[in-house]
């Protein structure tokens, strides 16, 4: 709830700077140009800024931003675009380099267990849609983690009446597309993501406890990728 207040927060500063701003104007006490060169930048620079305080994964947003200012100074004629192209791949490089050099300790945590449980057993279902939707309902059949890759298409994978009787994985895969992850209140979630462009996000509001002792314990912990696409926990 911090980091969507400091979104929130980010947002709502912008909006009373741009309605003052337009107040002057109106009086005649400033003549500040609202929509300079480049402004359309300003909506690939705002979002990706928020996205540094307000997301798991801050790759995508930290590229997104310098993305963002590389256009509003290519449209001030302050810098030259054509130079972005040039240096994209080892930008991208140094900031994965980065990223192995200071991975936070939750990162840190929330991969082991991952790789723990992953070696422990098996991942027992494999599904993939390319070019199409697919819907996978667990309802009354026990979960134990499965692998879902979307690439071009979606997936809809519902655990809600799933019966998980222990901790668990689901790697998912989005590529250009869209993964709903559907789970039960009482299961907690740990999420461990890699995204380009993309987005993985838990929108349920809290986790609840159910009157079972051995499902107090439940964590499901989900390990996302996705470039151009995005991937949801409901």
């Amino acid at each position: 709830m911090k980091k969507r207040r400091i979104g929130r927060i980010v947002w709502g500063i912008a909006l009373v700077i741009v309605g003052v701003i337009f107040a002057l104007n109106v009086l005649g006490i400033t003549e500040i140009k609202i929509f300079f060169d480049g402004w359309w930048a300003l909506f690939i620079i705002v979002p990706s800024f928020v996205g540094l305080f307000s997301n798991r994964d801050k790759l995508g947003s930290l590229f997104g931003l310098c993305i963002g200012v590389a256009l509003l100074l290519s449209a001030q004629g302050i810098f030259d675009f054509s130079l972005v192209w040039k240096l994209l791949i080892p930008f991208i490089i140094v900031l994965i380099g980065l990223r192995l050099i200071f991975p936070s300790s939750w990162r840190r945590g929330t991969h082991g267990r991952i790789e723990q449980l992953k070696h422990d057993k098996q991942i027992p279902v494999k599904d993939t849609a390319a070019f199409s939707g697919r819907k996978i309902d667990y309802s009354g059949q026990v979960f134990r983690g499965a692998e879902l890759d979307a690439v071009f298409g979606s997936i809809m994978c519902d655990l809600r009446h799933a019966i998980i009787e222990e901790d668990c994985v689901i790697t998912a895969s989005a590529v250009f597309a869209g993964i709903n992850i559907k789970v039960p209140d009482y299961v907690h979630v740990e999420i461990a993501s890699e995204t380009f462009f993309g987005g993985v996000s838990d929108k349920r509001q809290k986790t609840v406890t159910s009157d079972s002792p051995q499902d107090k314990r439940l964590t499901l912990y989900i390990e996302a990728s996705s470039v151009f696409g995005g991937i949801d926990i409901t």
